[in-house]
């Protein structure tokens, strides 16, 4: 029905078809201000062309779908023009510390969110919040009291509701929570956001390629904008957590290199059905064609090359890290939060722990969906080296 207003509006003038011509969509993002400030090619317009071909020609958007995909990428190239104008204007940002952060490595749908968000409990940890994720600047950067990305993160939270009613049970979050910092990486366009949700097989392979040592430069310039609006002084150690690191990870310990690991495993059939159902609902609401048995090989490719690349890096990395299991973390949570607080080397204050089983508890009151895909047979590797490889049997595809 949404899908038939839009595409009657379009045809009958009422509203102007949202384009995904690259060219557009700068044009829509610049508006009416003056030309846009240095900005260093870190292979960003690259992968733009690349993702709006894709778009165009593969992807089969539905008219919500190709509203959503104008939207999004008009709001990055925004805050990119935004973000280097202000850099421009202030290079103390350059200079604001991000010291020894905590890198959650894992797959997407392996528990990553759970362990960052039981540690965004403890008040001496700083975590990114959904709202900045996606909104990294404010309308007056700072003028704390004109915030307005509260605003548009409920907004966006809402709107994810509506339109989308499952995926908050796949991946329950509120504005103000402690959230991945994948909208930062929208930014530099770049990272799975896009991946997630069309079939973009060209932007995906020039993501792969990249080496990523410029858009993690960019992501720690966003991270610490982040901390400069927050008038952090960098005491506390910062919580990241983005599916895409466990691809990047080479990258990642390039930017961060006094980072401590914590690397998350769970079974690789789990993984790959849970990501691949994410995936499905996500491309379902946007896209007039989807293709089960092709999101099932895609994702089982995608888990099998993360596990490669990440668990080359940590065998051979001196980076302080404690692996996480899991079915282990289900168990018994508090044992696992104390390990990683061993490894971090500080104590689990009871203030903090009272916290986490809150969280705990609220965490099991939810709704949670049960993850059931088709996938195709891969060899699997934990993302930490200790844990054997896993052969994943071959099931039959489901309509």
């Amino acid at each position: 029905m949404l899908d038939a207003a839009l595409e009657g509006a379009w045809r009958r003038g009422w509203a102007e078809r949202p384009t995904l011509d690259p060219e557009g969509l700068l044009r829509k993002a610049a508006g009416r201000t003056a030309p846009p400030p240095d900005d260093p090619d870190n292979g960003w317009r690259t992968r733009l062309d690349a993702l709006c071909h894709d778009l165009e020609t593969v992807a089969h958007l539905t008219p919500l779908g190709r509203t959503i995909a104008h939207g999004q990428l008009v709001a990055a190239l925004r805050n990119r023009r935004r973000l280097h104008a202000l850099w421009r204007r202030h290079p103390e940002i350059a200079d604001q510390p991000i010291h020894a952060p905590i890198i959650i490595v894992g797959q997407m749908r392996s528990g990553t969110t759970r362990i960052q968000r039981l540690l965004a409990c403890d008040p001496r940890l700083a975590f990114t919040r959904f709202f900045e994720s996606w909104n990294p600047l404010p309308q007056r950067p700072g003028r704390a009291w004109l915030d307005d990305r509260k605003i548009r993160g409920r907004l966006a939270t809402m709107s994810v509701r509506l339109l989308n009613p499952a995926f908050g049970a796949i991946h329950p979050t509120h504005w103000n929570d402690a959230d991945e910092e994948i909208g930062l990486q929208s930014v530099s366009i770049f990272g799975s956001a896009f991946e997630a949700q069309w079939r973009v097989p060209a932007y995906t392979a020039h993501v792969e390629a990249d080496d990523g040592i410029m858009a993690y430069a960019e992501f720690r310039r966003l991270l610490q904008t982040l901390a400069w609006l927050r008038r952090d002084d960098g005491s506390r150690p910062w919580i990241l957590k983005v599916p895409q690191f466990s691809q990047d990870l080479p990258a990642v310990l390039h930017t961060f290199p006094d980072a401590r690991l914590v690397c998350l495993s769970r079974d690789p059939q789990a993984v790959i059905s849970s990501s691949a159902s994410l995936v499905r609902n996500q491309m379902t609401i946007q896209s007039a064609r989807v293709d089960p048995r092709w999101i099932a090989r895609e994702w089982t490719r995608k888990v099998a090359l993360r596990t490669r690349r990440t668990t080359e890096v940590v065998a051979r990395s001196e980076a302080s890290r404690v692996e996480v299991r899991y079915h282990e973390v289900d168990q018994d949570w508090r044992r696992e939060i104390q390990r990683i607080y061993k490894m971090i080397g500080i104590s689990l204050p009871a203030t903090a722990l009272a916290r986490m089983n809150n969280y705990m508890a609220a965490a099991r009151s939810d709704r949670h969906v049960k993850h059931r895909y088709p996938t195709v047979a891969m060899e699997h590797r934990s993302s930490c080296p200790s844990e054997p490889s896993v052969p994943v049997p071959a099931i039959p595809a489901a309509a």
